[in-house]
């Protein structure tokens, strides 16, 4: 392995906001018990909904598929508890939509079935390992969950696959606690990936702010062939797909374009993680560790928790609310999605509940053009630009403005001295043009 510091980044833009990692970095990963009653969302992907599998009445095994992928690009869905299926109905989900769901009640007895028995992957083809983790339900758990399988198929030859091990977004600590604890699983996950498709070598980038994760990764990776290990700038976004590529290979992924484009695939360290669970141990996508945290939370830790798991027991857990809330977010607070039901549950794409309390209410003013938004656009647009042609709903200038390159990262609305929500002004705009591409 050749070991690299990088001291600098090429992407551009970004902003160094308070990353406040110290809530939770010192602390351990702890397992949190099982829930009553799981909440199964038919979607926790980008893609089609997967179809329910199972009727009301039902007993279901931890493991069990209870909802069958809905097409190529989309995923099933599997139990995280042994129990009885109460209803299949729509049901808040953490992005403000009610999705059909399994409601399940557990029996207590924590009962698996196994997916898979032959697990010598290293006779596989590509096809063999893409069913395998299409089976076992993977997304991309850095949050934008993205089925695995078809970043595993890529339709051109790729050269490089990227670890991305980054976690910029503030007050995170989930992959900074994978790597500590799981490095060794993270890097054959690593190795089923590079494998499956193809890759010449492999890169594991994670910022310098997470020491602990950076030597355990380093010790993980000392045999290990044709890889490097790039510690990054502290920066944000550094661990958006296309700027992480600009930082560590200086090539630009084209305006509408994909990774592979530029012969390039990244995968998360969770999703490495979660590959090597699946196709070397069987088991389906059915947990993942959520940072529970935030100056609103009595005691902010890191949890390995059970998918379908309501938030309101993670925020229990860690001893309840404190203070006067805010807000409630699930993810961070530069991306993430503010609450309005604390019975939501943690779904493949849950990295954190932020919990925040009540502050000043930041009043909309009108533009002075400064011009930061501009410097701190890591797609280099201009998000004052946009933001005013959403308002005169003058759409066709939105998407001449290449407003769906927008990455959505908020470096703009977080940097706005006149508290311009200029992310959901453009986030609007994306909707509507592609509510107007899908109609025609």
């Amino acid at each position: 392995m050749g070991y690299k510091l990088r001291k600098g980044d090429s992407f551009c833009g970004g902003v160094h906001p308070p990353f406040y990692k110290t809530f939770t970095e010192e602390k351990g990963l702890e397992s949190l018990p099982p829930p009553s009653l799981a909440v199964f969302p038919l979607q926790q992907h980008v893609g089609r909904p997967a179809s329910p599998l199972v009727k009301e009445g039902a007993r279901v095994l931890i493991g069990e598929k209870i909802g069958e992928s809905g097409g190529y690009i989309s995923l099933p869905v599997h139990a995280s508890i042994s129990g009885i299926v109460k209803e299949i109905r729509p049901f808040p989900h953490p992005d403000g939509r009610e999705v059909l769901s399994v409601l399940v009640e557990s029996d207590g007895e924590d009962e698996w079935v196994s997916l898979f028995k032959d697990r010598d992957y290293s006779r596989f083809s590509r096809e063999e390992l893409c069913a395998r983790v299409r089976e076992a339900g993977i997304s991309g758990m850095g949050g934008a969950s993205f089925p695995s399988h078809v970043k595993l198929n890529p339709p051109k030859e790729v050269d490089t696959v990227i670890i991305n091990g980054c976690e910029c977004e503030p007050f995170l600590t989930c992959d900074d606690k994978l790597m500590i604890h799981y490095s060794r699983k993270i890097v054959e996950g690593a190795r089923i990936i590079v494998q499956a498709v193809g890759a010449d070598r492999c890169m594991f980038a994670i910022e310098k702010n997470k020491p602990r994760a950076i030597q355990k990764m380093e010790e993980a990776l000392f045999h290990e062939p044709n890889t490097e290990l790039v510690a990054l700038k502290t920066k944000y976004p550094q661990g958006a797909e296309k700027q992480l590529i600009k930082s560590l290979l200086n090539k630009e992924v084209p305006s509408g374009g994909l990774p592979f484009e530029v012969g390039v695939v990244v995968h998360n360290v969770g999703t490495a993680y979660a590959i090597y669970e699946a196709v070397v141990k069987g088991i389906p996508l059915i947990k993942r560790v959520v940072t529970v945290t935030g100056p609103g939370i009595s005691e902010p830790r890191d949890l390995w928790v059970r998918l379908g798991t309501p938030i309101k027991q993670l925020i229990e857990h860690c001893g309840g609310l404190k203070g006067e809330t805010g807000k409630v977010i699930i993810g961070g607070p530069m991306m993430g999605v503010a609450q309005y039901h604390l019975d939501v549950p943690v779904i493949k794409g849950t990295s954190g509940i932020l919990v925040m309390e009540r502050g000043a209410e930041q009043v909309e003013r009108d533009c002075i053009k400064c011009s930061r938004c501009v410097d701190v656009c890591p797609v280099r647009l201009l998000p004052t630009t946009i933001a005013r042609f959403v308002k005169h709903r003058n759409w066709e200038k939105v998407k001449q403005y290449d407003a769906l390159d927008c990455i959505e990262c908020g470096s703009c609305a977080y940097i706005c001295p006149s508290s311009i929500p200029l992310v959901q002004y453009i986030k609007w705009g994306k909707n509507r043009i592609r509510k107007s591409e899908k109609k025609a």
